[in-house]
């Protein structure tokens, strides 16, 4: 098990003590995305005139939408990720399917090869027996 990991950050000016079982740098990347979203709102002037719980809920909704966006589309990442397995799979009966029959036909073409060298044998056998007849 991880170590429990106490690292302090800067959220909207304010320093905070975060602590988990993360690196002081994924904690660090964590505070930088709400300081990033607290700059992208201050921005906003409707934003700013709101009182501060507004505030707060504004941006949580922000976060959770951030949140279920980057969710879904893990999800379908996922579910792509699943339909080319599959595909990769078909392929590969396919092309397994595809060698055997392959095979089998490598194999009747040799059967039929050594057919035919012994027809010609007979022909040619035949011919010089009929030479020899007609003699």
């Amino acid at each position: 098990m991880s170590t429990k990991t106490d690292t302090e950050v800067i959220i909207a000016g304010k320093v905070f003590t975060l602590s988990g079982y993360e690196s002081e740098e994924y904690l660090q990347k964590v505070a930088s995305y709400i300081n990033n979203k607290v700059a992208e709102y201050n921005k906003v002037d409707s934003f700013k005139r709101q009182p501060a719980d507004t505030r707060n809920v504004l941006l949580q909704l922000n976060i959770a939408d951030d949140y279920f966006k980057a969710k879904n589309q893990i999800s379908l990442l996922e579910e792509e990720i699943q339909n080319k397995e599959k595909e990769m799979y078909d392929l590969k009966h396919e092309l397994i399917a595809s060698q055997i029959k392959l095979e089998n036909t490598e194999k009747n073409v040799q059967k039929l090869q050594a057919e035919a060298n012994e027809n010609a044998k007979k022909i040619v056998r035949m011919e010089t027996e009929l030479k020899e007849l007609r003699k």
